[in-house]
């Protein structure tokens, strides 16, 4: 069973050692993103994560174990709510845990979604518009912008 798990500040380190896998992966899609002195990659600032309402940092899990995480920035004066980060572990990619946990946070805040993918990030690009088409019976648009992201939004309420 996949479910999400607020996290809170006492549990940012946790959080921050999960992101070192997303950094690693996404680092083939941005070459400029390269390895610190100490080994790891310069870490994630997280703080408005714990001081505003309208973001939310979440596990992803499968039963007790820990398999990705979510960033969530909820729409406020008539933005849409965004997916900042998404991330689950290659040894679990394919076998739809990322697509429970994605259909999990749209239900969690109804309302109008953007999700954006840079340009050259295929595979998320395709997660996403199967995710978005499922989930939304293919009431979504998507588009590029100026940037070649790819961008879908679609509204969650009432699906």
């Amino acid at each position: 069973m996949v479910f999400l798990e607020k996290v809170n500040s006492d549990k940012e380190q946790i959080l921050h050692n999960i992101m070192q896998f997303y950094i690693y992966e996404f680092s083939r899609f941005i070459p400029a993103i390269k390895l610190e002195e100490n080994g790891a990659y310069q870490p994630f600032d997280l703080t408005t994560y714990w001081q505003h309402k309208n973001q939310h940092a979440f596990f992803i899990k499968i039963h007790t174990e820990l398999i990705g995480f979510a960033l969530v920035e909820c729409g406020i004066n008539g933005e849409p709510h965004s997916i900042n980060e998404f991330f689950v572990m290659k040894k679990y990619n394919g076998k739809g845990y990322g697509a429970i946990a994605a259909m999990k946070l749209f239900s969690l805040f109804p309302g109008s979604w953007r999700i954006t993918q840079i340009h050259n990030n295929y595979p998320a690009q395709a997660f996403w518009r199967k995710v978005i088409n499922e989930y939304s019976n293919g009431n979504y648009y998507e588009y590029y912008d100026s940037k070649r992201r790819s961008i879908q939004e679609f509204n969650s309420e009432g699906v």
